[in-house]
Order: C-alpha cells, then sequence, then structure tokens
C-alpha cells in the first residue's frame, strides 16, 4: 500500500514540476526588443533611480546634527 501511495505521489510531483516550467519557460523571449532605448532615455532611467536611493540618504545625513541635538524623550 505504501509503495502505491509513493509511486502516486511522485507522479503528482513530478507532473507539477513540469507544469512550472513550462509555465516559466512560455514568458522567456529570445528575439531582440522591437523598440529599442536612445542613449537620452537610458540617461534619464538612470539618474531617475539614482535620485531615488540617494535622496532620502543624503536628507538623512544632512539632517544629523538636528537630530543629535534634540531632546531625548523622557522613560516611561
Amino acid at each position: 500500500m505504501l509503495a502505491f501511495l509513493r509511486g502516486t505521489v511522485q507522479l503528482v510531483t513530478v507532473s507539477r514540476i513540469r507544469g512550472i516550467l513550462q509555465r516559466r519557460n512560455c514568458s522567456i523571449y529570445s528575439k531582440p526588443p522591437k523598440n529599442k532605448i536612445g542613449p537620452g532615455q537610458s540617461f534619464f532611467i538612470m539618474s531617475v533611480f539614482a535620485v531615488s536611493l540617494l535622496a532620502p540618504a543624503g536628507w538623512i545625513l544632512h539632517h544629523i546634527p538636528e537630530y543629535r541635538q534634540r531632546p531625548k524623550p523622557p522613560p516611561s
């Protein structure tokens, strides 16, 4: 009985794995892109990405002296 169940479980898992791999392979394309991105668009996208990453860090670093001068809250 256990051998029969083990074989059934293995068949189910193998079929699920095959289904997952087939769905994943459907989203992979091997052709070159239809619309090429120019250097101006690339520069704009990269600069927006850099600003979105560096602006919060720069804000925090700029305001560190203010954060240090704040009075500590009383212990509760």
